[in-house]
């Protein structure tokens, strides 16, 4: 098994017009929660992608696992995605059970559980759950999964503070770091300094900085926002 979950070798992203991504190159430890910090359009999503096997690199190479990452990563990796990707007319059961129909690796029993702690009535269309509890549903169905790597997009974004805070209280409830990895992006980052293990900054398409949350504290006497101020060029 690689000492690395996550692998960036001399990676480039273009789209036309712009490069997302620009000759990056990065290893991120297994075990723990790493956030994912910086502007809009600095990358950060463009990176989670390209591990989930959501895009390919224009140049370079990522691995997941050890492995060059392609479309089938999609067994080792749960992408939350920060658009809402949920069937409206399912009920909230129905949309479990077609979770653990496509995933072999989804903990139905951890998913029920989930539910319960998240207040979701099981029985409620998509379609009818306000947009908190959708960001609720679309937790849980990534925290269900048993995969070695969880990626979640802003899964805080645009959320009031009482749903943030059921939510990062899920994350620190049901993952377990002894078997799983996660990264995610967000701009809540006081809210999420908590629980994060590690950070990385990206603006302009590079990696500005990646420092244990501990030793920022620590070392430097910052807080998160205050070293993400320092790192982050303007």
């Amino acid at each position: 098994m690689s000492e690395h979950i996550i692998e960036f070798q001399n990676v480039t992203k273009k789209y036309p017009g712009q490069i997302a991504l620009r000759d990056v190159s990065f290893t991120l430890p297994r075990h723990k929660i790493i956030g994912l910090v910086g502007p809009n359009g600095s990358g950060k999503s463009t990176l989670l992608k390209l591990t989930a096997g959501l895009l390919h690199p224009s140049n370079g190479m990522v691995k997941v696992n050890g492995r060059k990452v392609n479309r089938r990563i999609a067994a080792e990796v749960a992408y939350l995605s920060e658009l809402d990707v949920l069937y409206p007319f399912y009920t909230v059961e129905e949309t479990i059970n077609f979770y653990a129909g496509m995933f072999a690796d989804f903990d139905e029993p951890k998913a029920r559980e989930m539910l319960s702690f998240m207040q979701l009535d099981p029985h409620k269309k998509v379609k009818e759950l306000s947009k908190g509890n959708r960001g609720r549903l679309k937790i849980i169905l990534v925290l269900a999964r048993r995969v070695p790597l969880i990626l979640m997009d802003e899964p805080l974004a645009g959320l009031d503070p009482l749903v943030r805070d059921s939510i990062i209280q899920s994350l620190i409830s049901y993952l377990d770091l002894s078997e799983q990895t996660v990264i995610i992006t967000t701009h809540e980052v006081s809210e999420m300094e908590p629980i994060l293990d590690m950070v990385v900054a990206v603006q302009n398409g590079r990696i500005q900085g990646m420092a244990e949350v501990d030793e920022i504290r620590s070392k430097y006497g910052k807080s998160l926002v205050e070293w993400m101020k320092e790192t982050l060029v303007s």
